[in-house]
């Protein structure tokens, strides 16, 4: 009797345990935008020796077998209708939402992919150093959501390489989550900030109380 109530606890033991240890082992942190803000490097910047053909980009995307860039792939990911694929991945169809302008947009040709961070601003805050292996890492990375969006070309032209100090999607209502993008995207790619664009995101992340930051390191 014994022996069998001790064999029923062990097995009820052992059902129980996979419950308690099925936490992710590498769950991405999450903070507070104004913590997150306070991790942020600061370093002057600088562009010498820019030049966008060091970021290699668009590649073959994280798929190789689709046949489709990184650029067909993220409007593949990002459409809120998806778009047929034709030969030589010819999207055609389908409906994307632009949210820096909150703008239904139903061709293709019409989107920009723009990065979170854009390529020369990536330089000045820390890629000048790197490889152009990681370059061309940084230039294609689908690894996190935020660090490349499909966005209208007039607004992705308007914001070309500005920070956030000097520029801000047109829709205000957006702010809190375009700040948070952006920090999350230097967090992930380590990369620094000035003092100009420190000081404009401690006071965006002061105006957003409740937004959050979640990122990864990027391998």
């Amino acid at each position: 009797m014994v022996k069998a109530a001790l064999r029923a606890l062990t097995a009820a033991a052992l059902c129980v345990l996979p419950a308690t240890v099925s936490a992710p082992a590498h769950a991405a942190p999450t903070l507070p935008l104004t913590e997150a803000v306070a991790g942020l490097p600061v370093a002057l910047e600088s562009r010498d020796g820019y030049d966008r053909n060091k970021f290699r980009h668009w590649n073959i995307g994280d798929d190789p077998a689709d046949g489709c860039n990184t650029r067909a792939e993220v409007l593949l990911h990002e459409a809120t209708d998806p778009p047929a694929v034709g030969a030589g991945c010819r999207l055609t169809g389908g409906s994307w939402y632009s949210y820096y302008d909150t703008t239904v947009v139903t061709a293709a040709g019409s989107l920009d992919i723009d990065h979170m961070v854009p390529l020369a601003e990536a330089w000045d805050s820390g890629a000048s150093a790197w490889t152009a292996q990681r370059r061309e890492a940084y230039a294609n990375d689908q690894g996190a959501e935020a660090s490349l969006v499909a966005v209208t070309a007039r607004s992705n032209r308007s914001k070309a390489d500005q920070d956030p100090a000097q520029w801000m999607p047109p829709a205000a209502d957006v702010h809190c989550r375009y700040a948070a993008e952006w920090v999350g995207t230097k967090l992930r790619w380590d990369l620094a900030v000035d003092e100009a664009e420190l000081d404009a995101l401690e006071q965006l992340a002061l105006g957003c109380p409740e937004q959050t930051v979640a990122y990864e390191p990027a391998p």
